[in-house]
């Protein structure tokens, strides 16, 4: 008699992908350290164009217009703030398309709301002795 042989089963390890959690940790991190590159560039480059001058290089300095300063601060606040979460978002998405699975540490938000057949919990206020529900 010939023996039958077993079909083998791809191994996965016993916290998802092989390897899963540390190749996103890496990739993470890639992607922060090329989001500041990168929003230090914008940033630069959006108040050049704006302003037609350089950005303000050191803003502790008193002889600095603080309406400028003030400027620089919220202009390069938010371009570094939008080109990370782009950034971080771009790398997500790519997980997504090459594993089929949120990257690790990654909740669902569709599982995060509440189902529209359950009401929503309230939330029982502690009432002390002293105000007695008042």
């Amino acid at each position: 008699m010939a023996k039958k042989k077993k079909k083998s089963e791809p191994v996965k390890s016993p916290k998802g992908l092989p390897g899963g959690k540390r190749a996103w940790k890496l990739m993470d991190r890639g992607a922060t350290l090329g989001a500041a590159v990168l929003a230090r560039r914008l940033s630069a480059l959006t108040w050049q164009t704006a302003t037609r001058r350089k950005p303000p290089s050191e803003t502790n300095h008193p002889d600095n217009d603080i309406r400028e300063v003030v400027a620089w601060a919220v202009v390069g606040g938010a371009i570094v703030e939008l080109t990370r979460a782009m950034v971080h978002r771009g790398a997500a998405t790519y997980w997504v398309k090459s594993t089929g699975q949120l990257p690790p540490g990654m909740k669902s938000l569709k599982t995060m709301e509440p189902a529209p057949d359950e009401p929503a919990r309230k939330l029982k206020r502690k009432i002390s002795r002293r105000s007695r529900g008042r």
